[in-house]
């Protein structure tokens, strides 16, 4: 089985999802939409391969807006019809963050500005914690998702949906593959003040993150097997 995450800047990682399916005999490949150099330019052209070349598309998250047309410019359009034409033809997709935002923007959902953004380590009231555990998960966004129609919302808290399923399709608002070093990563490129005009201070962020590592790995995990158990395999309703 061929897996595709989709990194759409370079400080993005599969991380503990890539590691997980991974562990499950998966092949993961990457590619990254936005390079370094043009990070604070993300307006490039990215030409997406044929979704039909794998068995799961995994969009993960970005720094970006996925209702900013304008400032990303020349690769959302293209990526939401990638997503949409994927999911017409039966295909899978476990989007996370942004990667989640942009499928329920494909499939007819929206995408806006939360009114608590969220940064940190957060549990959600989960419908289904066999596919997606109360966590405490990391979360790092400034946007939610509305699902698309037809969509089951399973996952929820009181600053924003966290997770719906929509045929063979999970959407998460939480970063399941988020690991110390890629919090780190954030932290040093611009997340520092974003968490600290939250009230949050940097080091105590990483420490939590350090603590609660093995922690975050086994719920990757789980989630990673549920989805794939129960959701990827035949769509079933959760």
């Amino acid at each position: 089985m061929r897996a595709l995450c989709v990194l759409h800047d370079a400080m993005s990682s599969p991380g503990l999802v890539g590691d997980a399916l991974r562990e499950q005999g998966w092949r993961v490949d990457e590619i990254t939409v936005v390079p370094a150099s043009s990070h604070h330019e993300p307006n490039v052209a990215m030409s997406f391969p044929d979704s039909a070349d794998y068995d799961l598309l995994v969009p993960v998250g970005a720094p970006w807006s996925a209702y900013d047309d304008q400032r990303i410019g020349r690769w959302l359009a293209p990526e939401l019809r990638w997503l949409a034409d994927a999911v017409a033809r039966g295909g899978a997709v476990l989007g996370i963050c942004f990667g989640a935002q942009a499928l329920a923007r494909a499939l007819g959902g929206g995408v806006r500005r939360a009114e608590t953004p969220e940064i940190g380590w957060v549990p959600v009231d989960s419908d289904v914690p066999e596919v997606v555990p109360a966590g405490p998960w990391f979360q790092w966004h400034f946007d939610r998702f509305a699902p698309p129609p037809g969509a089951v919302e399973i996952a929820r808290n009181s600053a924003a949906s966290q997770a719906y399923r929509i045929g063979r399709c999970l959407g998460v608002q939480f970063h399941p593959e988020a690991t110390a070093e890629g919090i780190e990563v954030w932290v040093d490129n611009g997340g520092a003040a974003h968490a600290r005009a939250l009230g949050i201070e940097p080091a105590d962020l990483l420490a939590q993150a350090r603590l609660l590592a093995a922690e975050a790995r086994e719920r990757a995990r789980a989630l990673v097997s549920g989805y794939l158990t129960t959701i990827h395999c035949c769509g079933q309703n959760v």
